[in-house]
C-alpha cells in the first residue's frame, strides 16, 4: 500500500482527486517557490532595494528555470526547509553572479514556503469551487424534481415522520451553498502574503519593508495582512477548517447513502456500485463508504493541525513540520470527497416505489400526526397517550395504525395518514434550496 491513497497509483480512482492533486506535488512546490522569488526581485528592484537591472534577470529566470526538487533533498534533511538549497540552486541555473546574488534578498524561509503555499491553497480553492458548484446544480436539479417524493424520514436510525427526497437533497445542499457563499470571505481572511524576515521584524528588508510586501502581495494577487503571521496559523486554519466543513457534510451524505442501500430495505439505487470477490450478488456502496472513510480521515486531520497552530517564540519546527504532513492531506481529501459525491450523485436513482412501501405496514410513522389530531379534542399529554395505546393494539392485532385509529375515532381528518399531507416544509424547502442554486 502506498503512503498516501492520493498518490497512490492502485487506489487513485477510489480516492480521485482531480486537477487539485497537480497542486500538492514537490515539482508545484518549488515553482511556487521560484515564483514567488521572482515576484519579490521584481518588486525590490522597482523599489531601488536591488539593481534593476538584476531584479529584471532574476523574475525572469525564475520562470524559466527548471529545478528538480529530489536535487535538493540531502540539503533539505539538513536544514529542516528546502529553500538555502532552492536559493543555491537557483542562483547556479542563473550563472550570472552578478544577478543571481541578490535573489532571497531579506526574506527567510519560511516568507518563501508560507507565499508559495498560499498560490497553491488559491489554486486548490478555485478547482474544489467549481467543482462544489457543479456538485450543487445536480442536488439542486434533482431537489425540485423530488420536491413533492415522499419517504420515511429517520432520527436515530429509526422511522421519524414523513419527509421528501427533495428535501433530504436539500438537507445536504444547503450547508453546501452556505460554504459557497463563504468561501471569498475565507480567500480574503486567509490568502495572505508573507514578508517579514527571519524573526519576523522585517529587519534585513530595509526601511521601506512595509512597502514591499504590500506590493509583493499586488504582484501575486494575495492579500497584504499589515503584518507578520509567522506564527499565526489562523490563515491556514480557516482554509482547512472550511474544507472540513465540506468533507463532514459529504461524509454524513455518504453514511445515509450507505443505509438507504441496504439489501433487505433499498430505497437508493447506485449506478456502478462495486462487486465482491466471491458472492456475486453483491452491489457494494463504494461511493458513499469512500466519503465516510475520508470523514473519518479529515477529523484526525484536523486535530493535528490546530494541534500543529501552537508555536513556539518566533517558529516552531515540529510545529510547522506537522503542519506540512497533513495539509496536504486536508486539501486532497476535500477535493476527492467533492469528486466522489458529484460523480455518485449525477448516476444515482431514488427507488420511489421502495420509499412509499416504507409508509405501508402498521404505519407507526403516522404516529406525531395522530397524536396532533387527537389533541384538537383532548389535551396533548392525554393525546400522546392514546395514540401509544392504538399502536400497541395494532401491533397486538396485526393490523394498521389508521384501521385502529379510525375505528376508535372516526372523525379523523381524511388525509391524517397520506404521507403526501404528512411532510410539512418538506416540499418547499426542497424547492427554497432549488431555487437559491437555480443560478451558479
Amino acid at each position: 500500500m502506498a503512503a498516501s491513497v492520493f498518490s497512490s497509483a492502485l487506489y487513485a480512482k477510489l480516492f480521485p482527486t482531480g486537477d487539485v492533486g497537480r497542486l500538492w506535488t514537490d515539482s508545484a512546490e518549488v515553482r511556487a517557490m521560484l515564483l514567488v522569488e521572482g515576484a519579490l526581485a521584481k518588486v525590490q528592484g522597482a523599489q531601488g532595494v536591488i539593481p534593476e537591472i538584476s531584479a529584471a534577470f532574476i523574475h525572469r529566470s525564475s520562470l524559466e528555470v527548471q529545478i528538480d526538487p529530489g536535487g535538493l533533498a540531502d540539503a533539505t534533511g539538513q536544514n529542516g526547509v528546502s529553500v538555502p538549497a532552492l536559493v543555491s540552486e537557483f542562483r547556479k541555473a542563473m550563472e550570472a553572479p552578478e544577478h543571481a546574488q541578490y535573489a532571497h534578498w531579506g526574506a527567510t524561509s519560511q516568507d518563501i514556503i508560507d507565499t508559495a503555499l498560499m498560490l497553491r491553497l488559491r489554486q486548490t480553492l478555485a478547482a474544489q469551487e467549481a467543482m462544489l458548484r457543479s456538485l450543487l446544480q445536480h442536488l439542486g436539479t434533482q431537489a425540485d424534481a423530488h420536491a413533492d417524493t415522499p419517504m420515511v424520514a429517520r432520527t436515530y436510525g429509526q422511522h421519524a415522520t414523513p419527509t421528501s427526497w427533495g428535501a433530504v437533497l436539500a438537507q445536504w445542499g444547503q450547508p453546501l451553498a452556505d460554504a459557497l457563499d463563504d468561501l471569498e470571505t475565507v480567500k480574503t481572511a486567509a490568502l495572505w502574503v508573507s514578508l517579514s524576515g527571519a524573526a519576523g521584524t522585517a529587519s534585513a528588508l530595509g526601511p521601506h519593508a512595509s512597502e514591499t510586501r504590500a506590493k509583493l502581495a499586488d504582484a501575486l494577487k494575495l492579500g497584504d495582512p499589515g503584518r507578520s503571521w509567522h506564527t499565526d496559523r489562523g490563515p491556514i486554519l480557516r482554509v482547512a477548517d472550511w474544507m472540513a466543513r465540506i468533507v463532514a457534510t459529504l461524509a454524513g451524505l455518504g453514511q445515509t447513502a450507505v443505509a438507504l442501500t441496504a439489501t433487505d430495505s433499498a430505497e437508493l439505487v447506485l449506478s456502478g456500485a462495486g462487486s465482491s470477490s466471491t458472492m456475486p450478488q453483491k452491489q457494494n456502496p463504494v461511493g458513499p463508504s469512500a466519503l465516510a472513510a475520508l470523514g473519518l480521515q479529515m477529523t484526525g486531520l484536523t486535530a493535528s493541525l490546530h494541534a500543529s497552530a501552537s508555536h513556539q517564540h518566533q517558529r516552531d519546527g515540529a510545529a510547522w513540520f506537522t503542519e506540512w504532513m497533513v495539509l496536504p492531506q486536508i486539501a486532497l481529501s476535500c477535493a476527492a470527497a467533492l469528486q466522489i459525491t458529484e460523480n455518485l450523485v449525477a448516476q444515482w436513482r431514488p427507488d420511489t416505489d421502495a420509499m412509499a412501501a416504507k409508509f405501508d405496514g402498521l404505519g407507526s410513522v403516522h404516529a406525531e400526526a395522530l397524536s396532533f389530531a387527537l389533541a384538537a379534542n383532548m389535551p396533548r399529554p392525554d393525546a400522546q397517550t392514546a395514540t401509544k395505546t392504538l399502536i400497541a393494539d395494532a401491533t397486538a392485532q396485526g393490523t394498521s395504525l389508521e384501521a385502529v385509529a379510525r375505528a376508535a375515532h372516526p372523525d379523523l381528518p381524511a388525509d391524517l395518514f397520506d404521507p403526501k399531507a404528512q411532510m410539512g416544509a418538506a416540499p418547499d424547502q426542497a424547492r427554497r434550496f432549488a431555487a437559491r442554486v437555480s443560478s451558479l
